[in-house]
């Protein structure tokens, strides 16, 4: 199920002339009953909306004021999220003239013409307070304060983001939540700018309107409007005339392949960093540690600590965390095993959540083996939305390789990473002519859509990846080197890479080491030469604390040096 939640406006939407029909409120019980949840998102204040709403447990959550109040209707629980208007602001406005004037918890509320008498009293008050306007009713909030606030709020109380709801609504104060809800619907009676935004406009006005579009949830998750819903599409490149190439966010499945090397780790952060920006839940399964300085991305688990299955399922239980799962901690051997646990957990929290939105798998010809006796029960069909990352995709099974949608070849022989998996997967594969490997590019082939391969230009990755830098781990950096010599220059132990910087940290004498930590040395040696800004801010910081032992900013340091380049062992 893709919609756990709806979400709805009540005054115009659910409610006509101030009165929820018992039509609509039906609609809402079956809703629940489909296992769904609902949120009632109000610019009424809250007393005034049980007063004239007793249905209103039906809803999970009640998010009131225009979203400055969050009410729970099991536990009765209010949650303000600002402070309330001074009083000397609504004695300015009464002493304007503004009449009617209702005070909620944070909410102040009037009528069409005042808003010039409204916004004088801002003006002459100096406060940081904005109009909101719903037809001829006038809201003045602090900034930060409307609808879509309060519904995250709300949503994040139960574990959802905005991509796993529906909303439906019908005022301009409406707008904010509906552009941020995955799939946005208008009754018939909302006005143009709400009915611009919405992908699907109902025939009945108002409670009708609710019920007519429960009923299409309900009947197919709105599958029906899926290829309406471009823009929650993820670009994952762009094609030769510059248009981009773009995959559904729902029901896709990616084979990334290619020999080492060949860009395989660019393609996929890439797209990693368009889900995030989509504010999509993304997990990685990152079996040699190349994801870890992924912007906005947490990693979990190193070389010292094997990561265990519920320590994941903790963490992505909040919306708002990507998660990236380390096995350098596990065997080779054991991490089939460990995603044999993995999968069932993964497909757990997507049942009650809808996350995380995207699972990439890297190295997926070791986590998921040909020979693995447990592949079938850790299928991605059963994770859903995934990115699975190999050198080798006939290494796959088959019966993973009939779950591909699109496959991207990356590195000089498309071609031949191409027939790989067509010939594994049982797939007719038609070469087109003149097709041929480009540096920047890579080739495309939508398997389900039966379309030929085509060539489609790598967006790079804004992050630097640690596999780039992999050089000033392992390899000679030459005039770059850095020298441990110490007061007179009594060493000369030059250290050509991160690895041996690390070897020759842990046994350098102890007026050496910390010659150079108090110069600075080493964070400049990480900004110059590394460039490494972060390792180097990082290292500063240890570097101007002269209360730490000698042994205990070496610990520091190569301890940050580790995570940031996961060292060979």
């Amino acid at each position: 199920m893709r919609y756990l939640a709806l979400a709805l406006d009540y005054d115009g939407t659910l409610a006509t002339d101030g009165q929820a029909t018992t039509g609509a409120v039906s609609s809402i019980a079956n809703l629940r009953k489909s296992g769904r949840r609902a949120i009632l998102v109000t610019g009424r204040r809250l007393d005034d909306l049980l007063a004239a709403f007793p249905e209103v447990e039906l809803f999970d959550y009640v998010v009131a004021e225009n979203g400055a109040l969050v009410y729970s209707p099991r536990s009765r629980e209010q949650t303000t999220l600002a402070k309330p208007p001074p009083a000397h602001f609504i004695e300015r406005l009464t002493s304007l003239g503004v009449n009617p004037i209702e005070v909620g918890r944070v909410i102040v509320s009037t009528w069409l013409p005042n808003q010039t008498k409204v916004l004088q009293a801002i003006q002459e008050t100096g406060l940081e307070l904005l109009m909101v306007f719903n037809r001829s009713a006038i809201m003045i909030l602090p900034p930060g304060i409307n609808k879509a606030a309060g519904l995250d709020y709300a949503l994040r109380k139960l574990g959802l983001s905005f991509h796993e709801v529906a909303g439906i609504g019908d005022g301009e104060n409406d707008q904010s939540f509906l552009e941020r809800c995955e799939f946005a619907a208008a009754v018939a009676n909302a006005v143009p700018s709400i009915r611009r935004i919405a992908t699907f406009v109902t025939e009945s006005e108002a409670g009708k309107g609710v019920a007519e579009f429960i009923d299409k949830l309900r009947a197919d998750d709105l599958a029906r409007f899926e290829g309406d819903l471009k823009q929650h599409f993820v670009t994952i490149g762009s094609k030769v005339d510059g248009s981009e190439v773009t995959v559904a966010p729902y029901g896709t499945s990616i084979l990334i392949a290619g020999p080492s090397g060949s860009g395989k780790s660019t393609v996929t952060t890439g797209i990693l960093e368009r889900l995030i920006e989509q504010n999509y839940q993304i997990c990685v399964v990152d079996p040699e540690g190349d994801y870890g300085p992924l912007p906005g991305v947490i990693t979990l688990g190193d070389r010292h600590h094997a990561v265990g299955v519920n320590e994941v399922a903790a963490i992505l239980e909040d919306p708002k965390i990507n998660l990236n799962v380390n096995l350098l901690g596990i065997s080779l051997t054991d991490r089939p095993a460990f995603f044999g646990e993995f999968s069932p957990a993964i497909r757990m929290l997507r049942t009650r959540t809808g996350r995380p939105h995207w699972v990439v798998i890297d190295e997926a010809h070791h986590l998921l083996p040909l020979e693995w006796g447990h592949l079938p029960k850790a299928l991605p069909r059963e994770l859903g939305e995934v990115i699975l990352v190999t050198v080798h995709p006939n290494h796959l099974a088959p019966m993973i390789l009939a779950l591909i949608n699109v496959v991207i070849a990356v590195g000089q022989a498309p071609d031949e990473t191409l027939r790989s998996f067509s010939d594994a997967g049982g797939y007719d594969l038609v070469w087109p002519e003149g097709l041929s490997h480009k540096a920047g590019q890579a080739v495309v082939w939508f398997v389900a859509r039966g379309e030929a391969p085509f060539s489609m230009k790598i967006i790079p990755p804004r992050a630097d990846r640690i596999r780039h830098l992999r050089k000033y781990a392992e390899g000679d950096m030459r005039n770059n080197s850095f020298y441990f010599r110490g007061p007179d220059n009594r060493h000369n132990l030059k250290a050509q890479n991160l690895t041996i910087f690390s070897q020759l940290a842990e046994g350098i004498d102890e007026e050496t080491w910390l010659f150079h930590l108090y110069r600075g040395d080493y964070s400049r040696w990480f900004r110059d030469a590394v460039k490494d800004s972060y390792l180097a801010e990082q290292t500063e910081r240890i570097e101007q604390r002269p209360n730490l032992e000698s042994t205990e900013t070496r610990n520091l340091i190569r301890r940050l040096i580790d995570a940031r380049y996961t060292l060979p062992e």
